[in-house]
């Protein structure tokens, strides 16, 4: 009847909050490490010169 629908729709909404604050956590923490991994190791994630759009594209030749 309809107080299993209710009963199942409440624990389906409940595992699925559970679920995605769980996901949500572990990226968080997967995000953090990273960024302190960064942070420490500076001298392997070095930025290079910024390049303008026109360096980044190749030269437009059209083909007739």
């Amino acid at each position: 009847g309809v107080h299993r629908q209710v009963l199942l729709t409440t624990i389906g909404w409940v595992a699925g909050y559970y679920l995605c604050r769980r996901e949500e956590y572990i990226y968080a923490k997967k995000d953090r490490e990273m960024f302190a991994y960064v942070r420490q190791h500076p001298e392997d994630f070095k930025t290079g010169e910024k390049k303008r759009i026109g360096e980044l594209y190749e030269k437009f030749h059209p083909i007739r």
